[in-house]
């Protein structure tokens, strides 16, 4: 018999997005001067620039690189840039986990491009080797619905004449991106640094701007879309001056996460706590028999968005619908005390936990976490019989 444990995470947030607040968040830290203030006024460009700059010195992003706030979150980055660029040439799309299989869906049912597909199960990668340097290439830094991260950036050529077209949210603030092989990076500050919902962020390189201001698609772009005039960049985007209206409370709250990062150190901090928090919860995995990583290669294992599956034999053998509804009833244990909010498996990937092990949440929170999953696995269990 498993007992209740009696000690439960100080935090219980371990969402896969939006993700855990910095550890000592508070409304009451937010700067809200700019509150009620039109965000083109001096104050509120101010704010994004700062917003812009801080983004730039944390993640290191070389200074011929524009960096713009967008609207709708990561969605809405990787769409303008899909939209605007793609079609000039081939694409590889790259898929492993539902999001690189949405950008799939825009790029063969929507735009109706070249496209070449290089996909792979979810705990697994698209052969990376594959990949055509001649072509535009999309994919996704880290997969947030399977756990799986591309080894690095060296499989991305030097002399590549497409453009390697990378959403990162649920790596970027935790690992190392290789800016010199990217030309466009996406994200969204919900993911990794906690922040709140609904902006994106859209990082180009010089060879993603000449694109832009060289290749018009045939097809119409809706205004959030745009991100040319008369031909040029429109850099106003990229100085803060954003297409539409953002919230002003987001952005100090972005700007929150980021003075916080700062404070601990920058990105290598943060890639640490991430890398502490993700081997803790390996320990437990490694530990428990009914449990194990969806993604068996550790060198492809992301250390923000870990996906588990159940190897309990007895659960192994139901069928989907019936596996669902199991790991549904571990996290409703979870919940009603406390525990664990939100860990259940994306709804298109297979069924098992997802455990959020980004930077904003604390060690201890998931050293603690795990005797409450054992108790959770054996309490969900018993209820089958």
């Amino acid at each position: 018999m498993t007992q209740k444990p009696s000690a439960r995470p100080q935090r219980a947030t371990f969402s896969s997005g939006p993700c855990a607040k910095r550890p000592g968040w508070s409304a009451e830290n937010l700067q809200t001067d700019t509150l009620g203030r039109s965000h083109r006024s001096k104050i509120g460009k101010a704010r994004l620039q700062e917003a812009i700059a801080r983004t730039r010195a944390l993640l290191g992003v070389p200074d011929d690189y524009r960096i713009g706030i967008v609207p709708a979150s990561d969605t809405g980055a990787m769409e303008m840039a899909m939209w605007s660029m793609l079609g000039e040439r081939p694409v590889d799309m790259l898929a492993w986990e539902s999001f690189g299989e949405g950008w799939v869906t825009d790029a063969v049912k929507q735009l109706k491009l070249d496209a070449r597909m290089l996909k792979a199960p979810y705990g697994e990668i698209a052969d990376l080797a594959a990949v055509d340097p001649k072509h535009d290439v999309v994919f996704t830094w880290n997969g947030t619905t399977s756990g799986v991260r591309v080894p690095g950036a060296d499989w991305i050529s030097d002399k590549r004449e497409g453009l390697a077209i990378c959403d990162a949210t649920s790596g970027v603030f935790a690992q190392q991106l290789d800016w010199p092989k990217l030309d466009v990076v996406t994200y969204s500050w919900q993911k990794v640094l906690g922040g709140e919902g609904a902006h994106g962020v859209l990082i180009l390189s010089p060879r993603a701007v000449e694109r832009l201001e060289t290749y018009k698609p045939d097809w119409p772009l809706p205004k959030i879309f745009r991100l040319t005039k008369a031909g040029k960049l429109n850099e106003g985007i990229f100085e803060g001056a954003t297409i539409n209206t953002p919230s002003m409370l987001c952005v100090e709250d972005y700007l929150d996460a980021l003075k916080w990062a700062e404070s601990l150190g920058g990105l290598k901090a943060l890639c640490a706590r991430a890398d502490a928090n993700a081997a803790a919860l390996g320990d437990f995995v490694e530990s428990a028999d009914w449990l194990d990583h969806l993604c068996a290669d550790p060198a492809i294992r992301s250390n923000t968005s870990v996906c588990l599956k159940i190897v309990d034999p007895d659960i192994a053998r139901l069928d989907e619908a019936e596996q669902r509804a199991f790991v549904k009833s571990m996290e409703k244990l979870l919940d009603a005390e406390g525990a664990a909010y939100d860990i259940g498996g994306y709804r298109d990937a297979p069924p098992g936990l997802r455990i959020w092990c980004g930077a904003t949440v604390e060690t201890a929170d998931i050293k603690a976490l795990g005797p409450w999953l054992d108790w959770a696995f054996a309490e969900a269990k018993k209820s089958l019989s």
